[in-house]
């Protein structure tokens, strides 16, 4: 994660800082965090778990020798942690260069014990402070992760091993808080939504007396595509509300009055993404799906499509069945791999055989059961030339070149997305791989469900709901596993009959938008047909929604 701006860095340090999750907080947050953890106790001990190169201990410097501390004690209040031995030296010299001294030891903070604590070499804290380093699960890994696992364990908090660094650093780090201590940190914004923070929230609720969080509307951090929140907390035995804040950036965090902010009740279970959003626009948002809106889960479960082990090898194109003379007994349609060339509501025949005519990969490789013929044994031998067999998923079946088939879904969703998941018609009644998730409509949904749910469903809530239900990655990237398609807000049986009617005359037109890449006209005339003249908001509350969902996508994406 995020450590202020000096100087650029060469491309060398840039990328050692990207490997080790370590980049400069700006100032004007650190200065923030540090005035709020130290308070008016000029006597504060404060400890950076992960002091980097000192940001936050020059920040709580300047505000213990505001209050009145002697700059010469400073190694008695001010003490920083780190792995990374180039970090440590800098730190030190940076400090002493400000005429500063603090306490910096060169360690793995997992592996630091805590206060009480045979062998334990720190006391316990009134503030901690610091910018954890955000290293995901595929590179924290070996004994790192697990003595950061343990160490998470040791204060109620079982992670996943999903989990990023930062998530078992918190934990970690407030085992080091006097009971009314302060916890002031930079986090990414992931902890209100991830699956696997899930155990964090629970555990920050429990914990704290006061929490309140920071958020920004643009990313922080040069070189990082995160977006990140601050967490304050403070005191313990746990608390039912959060204090919120809404910023552009850290050039507003000054004009912060002391948590004066509208408190918001996180869910007890769940992601918390909903308190991105103001309290008023929350609350139209649950009292709109509550009455007018149903999940997608209510139409049919999402289901994963075929994954093959080596797609290149398993979807094939026409020229390729004719080199080899595969017969069609040995493949089955397919919608290619990908979701690209989706454009509008549904995917017809025409589609396909135009895909197909492009040398697009229409096929799956499916033979029939029994012996393969002269021509299939030549194309299983090319696969094993190429290690195909080898794969995983292809060496734990038998025989490794028959992949599973899924069934032909009614509809797809485009389970991962930068503007936003959609339903498509398949009309071409074709099977799907993972690249996307396939939904075959229940017994009792409308009969016009299958043909205008693709449209209807790209309405400021559902999109809202996609925001708030969905995980969001680095880059932009919206991402809804079938467990969180399915709770994505729809419309209900009753509004889809009812807006089927009412879209008719203008479906011709907002297909025609939608292929041409003119989403939000096509929205706002869904808007218009279904939470309008359906469901009878107003101009302003559809207006309300329309922001909500927008500006949290803009949040996502990091677009200013």
């Amino acid at each position: 994660m995020p450590v202020a701006t000096p100087a650029p860095q060469p491309a060398a340090s840039r990328a050692d800082r990207k490997e080790r999750g370590a980049y400069f907080t700006p100032r004007a947050i650190a200065d923030f965090l540090a005035t709020w953890a130290v308070g008016d106790n000029k006597g504060a001990r404060v400890l950076d778990p992960t002091c980097g190169e000192a940001v936050f201990l020059e920040a709580a410097s300047e505000v213990l020798t505001g209050l009145g501390a002697d700059r010469d004690g400073m190694d008695g209040l001010l003490f920083g942690i780190d792995v990374h031995p180039p970090s440590i030296r800098h730190a030190r010299r940076t400090l002493r260069a400000g005429g500063l001294d603090a306490t910096l030891l060169e360690r793995d903070f997992f592996a630091t014990p805590v206060p009480g604590e045979p062998d334990a070499p720190l006391p316990r804290f009134d503030a901690v402070v610091g910018n954890p380093p955000f290293i995901r699960y595929q590179r924290h890994a070996g004994e790192q992760r697990a003595r950061a696992a343990r160490a998470a364990l040791a204060q109620g908090v079982r992670l996943s091993g999903l989990a990023s660094s930062w998530a078992a650093l918190l934990v970690h780090a407030c085992a080091f808080l006097k009971p009314e201590g302060r916890l002031a940190m930079v986090l990414p914004a992931e902890l209100l939504s991830v699956h696997y923070a899930e155990p964090v929230r629970r555990w920050l609720r429990r914990r704290f007396a006061d929490v309140h969080l920071v958020m920004f509307e643009r990313l922080q951090f040069e070189d990082a595509l995160e977006n990140v929140i601050l967490l304050l907390a403070q005191g313990g035995g746990g608390c039912d509300a959060f204090s919120l804040y809404h910023v552009r950036d850290a050039t507003e965090l000054a004009s912060i009055k002391p948590f004066e902010n509208v408190n918001a009740a996180p869910a007890a279970e769940g992601k918390w993404t909903d308190i991105l959003l103001p309290r008023s626009q929350r609350q139209m948002f649950r009292d709109v799906i509550g009455e007018h809106f149903t999940t997608l889960g209510d139409y049919g479960s999402p289901e994963l499509g075929t994954v093959t082990g080596a797609n290149r090898y398993f979807a094939i194109a026409e020229d390729t069945r004719r080199e080899y003379g595969i017969p069609d007994r040995d493949v089955v349609r397919i919608s290619p791999p990908g979701t690209k060339h989706l454009r509008g509501p549904s995917f017809t025949g025409r589609d396909w055989n135009r895909l197909r005519d492009d040398g697009e990969a229409v096929w799956l490789l499916h033979p029939e059961a029994g012996e393969p013929g002269e021509a299939l044994q030549e194309y299983i031998e090319y696969g094993e030339g190429m290690g195909v067999d080898l794969a995983y998923k292809c060496r734990i079946r038998e025989p490794w070149w028959r992949p599973p088939l899924t069934a032909v879904p009614d509809l797809f969703f485009t389970y991962m997305s930068h503007r936003f998941p959609r339903l498509i018609e398949n009309r071409a009644h074709v099977r799907h791989l993972n690249s996307m998730h396939g939904l075959r409509l229940r017994e009792g949904t409308p009969k016009c469900a299958k043909a205008v749910l693709p449209l209807l469903a790209l309405n400021s809530v559902t999109m809202l709901g996609a925001e708030l239900f969905g995980r969001s990655y680095g880059g932009g990237v919206l991402k809804m596993e079938p467990r969180e398609a399915a709770t994505l807000p729809v419309p209900g049986f009753e509004e889809v009959e009812a807006a089927s009617a009412i879209l008719k005359d203008q479906r011709g037109k907002i297909v025609r938008q939608l292929r041409q890449g003119l989403w939000t006209n096509a929205v706002k005339q869904i808007d218009d047909t279904l939470l309008r003249r359906t469901m009878g908001l107003t101009g302003s509350e559809t207006a309300e929604l329309h922001e909500a969902a927008r500006s949290l996508r803009q949040r996502r994406v990091g677009a200013d």
